[in-house]
């Protein structure tokens, strides 16, 4: 049985996302980004291509660990300037159906309070198209800018993140009975009283003990996206999250990362497919492989070595300025994000030790994860090869230039999937949840998330006659 291969789209509300120096070729339209109308024409774009969704990254700081300063960022355009990814669902929903729309925001620098009824609302307005990337942050010019000395530690960051969704969980999932809002306009009830619950959180970190202020949305908790591939995040991610986003240099690195993750969300008490794994790629096609080969040695002329070594010090936490180019990556310890380090201190598959060089090179297009170059047959091929090989699910896609990558994928590459069988002719109905796993809209029963609701694993249901703030959903703070 050919195996179905998912697609995401993988953007940000910036100029030069994933392949530093590209914003300079013609074609690309990246500084377009602040117009509403490149985000609504992408956004149909992805789903006549029958992508999951699109994937919106973002950072609260400028990478400036590279040379010591964000200057070389702010020259590369590197996400700086950059805009908030929250503000672009409305207008996306507004003209797709289908597609899926997944946030980045950190759980670092704002209160999960109002972050829950940010959330809840986009759920609404899309219709239960929403997902969450819980990111904990990397950047110390974020937390600087908001006022700390630098970021938490590494493991420190995922257990503040912790308490977080079990803060998030309880207001979406325990606060609102199913039937509380009533619309009952003979009686004059809008809302009954006795089926919204204050949560009660007294934690480390947060106290919350008042209710949700958004009534129970399609999904009530928006899809969790997760991409820490460390060992603290991976086992955060098998205890939250339904998709997780990995970024590797090759099939061997891969391969590794999808097994260790489907073994986590084992010992988690999920199934070891109960979240979608999505491998980070970039796919340079054309109707053949000559042409492919040209367009792949013209996007390489506009690709950025600084821009590269700006993100990549960024990532990993060193700053690569300090480093000959032919110096080996070595045993480093970083506190921004450990996978990547991780990552370059492996032998890719041809047993070679990577290289600051190496590094500065392969970051120029697509970040850290492969480059897909050749015909829309080819790059099945490799897709393909990719999934069977590594157990992945899919690939969250980045672009060369934008829209056009995107639009190279969908002409060339995804017929050829189709026809394959390894590709969806249609989308599956309803909200992004069911999307993914075709088992309805709501919090699967064994997902962390679930003991927080009224009733659920590890919580009991509230008496109706009583509303005491000090009750408590789920598990005790």
């Amino acid at each position: 049985m050919t195996r179905r291969i998912r697609l995401n789209a993988f953007d940000m509300n910036c100029v030069a996302h994933q392949s530093p120096g590209l914003w300079r070729h013609p074609k690309d339209q990246s500084h377009r980004y602040t117009e509403l109308s490149y985000w609504t024409e992408l956004a149909k774009l992805l789903e006549r291509g029958r992508f999951d969704g699109i994937f919106i990254a973002d950072v609260l700081g400028t990478y400036d660990v590279y040379g010591g300063d964000d200057t070389a960022a702010l020259r590369q355009g590197a996400q700086i300037p950059l805009s908030d990814p929250l503000l672009l669902v409305s207008a996306m929903a507004a003209v797709t159906t289908h597609l899926g729309f997944g946030i980045t925001t950190g759980t670092g620098f704002e209160h999960p309070y109002p972050f829950a009824r940010r959330l809840s609302t986009l759920d609404h307005l899309t219709g239960g198209r929403l997902g969450w990337n819980v990111v904990t942050g990397y950047l110390p010019s974020a937390a600087r800018n908001f006022g700390e000395a630098d970021q938490l530690d590494h493991d420190d960051r995922y257990d503040r993140a912790d308490e977080y969704l079990e803060v998030l969980y309880k207001l979406w999932e325990g606060s609102w009975e199913e039937d509380a809002v009533v619309r009952d306009a003979d009686a004059g009830i809008y809302v009954d009283p006795d089926k919204v619950h204050h949560i009660g959180h007294y934690g480390t970190h947060y106290t919350v003990p008042g209710i949700h202020l958004s009534e129970p949305s399609p999904q009530r908790t928006p899809v969790i996206y997760q991409a820490g591939a460390s060992t603290r995040g991976t086992r955060f991610a098998a205890e939250n999250a339904e998709a997780i986003f990995v970024a590797a240099p090759s099939k061997h690195v891969l391969g590794q990362t999808v097994s260790r993750i489907r073994e986590a969300l084992r010992e988690a008490g999920r199934d070891p497919y109960s979240a979608r794994i999505y491998a980070l790629a970039t796919i340079i096609t054309d109707a053949t492989e000559e042409a492919a080969e040209r367009k792949h040695r013209e996007y390489l002329e506009y690709a950025s070595v600084e821009g590269g070594l700006v993100f990549m010090s960024g990532w990993m936490g060193i700053d690569l300025s300090e480093y000959d180019l032919d110096d080996p990556i070595g045993q480093v310890h970083s506190n921004a994000i450990q996978s990547a380090v991780s990552a370059f201190q492996e032998f890719d598959d041809d047993g070679r030790e990577w290289t600051v060089r190496d590094i500065a090179r392969w970051a120029g297009i697509g970040g850290m994860g492969p480059v897909f170059v050749g015909s829309g047959e080819s790059v099945a091929d490799r897709l393909q090869e990719w999934v069977s090989q590594t157990d992945v699910d899919g690939f969250n896609l980045a672009y060369a230039i934008t829209p056009g990558s995107f639009e190279d994928v969908v002409q060339h590459v995804i017929p050829v999937l189709t026809e394959r069988g390894a590709y969806p002719t249609e989308y599956v109905p309803g909200t992004l949840r069911n999307a993914l796993f075709g088992a309805g809209d709501r919090l699967p029963q064994e997902h962390r998330g679930a003991r927080y609701r009224l009733g659920g694993n590890g919580s009991t249901a509230y008496p109706a006659s009583v509303r005491r703030p000090d009750l408590t959903v789920g598990a005790q703070s």
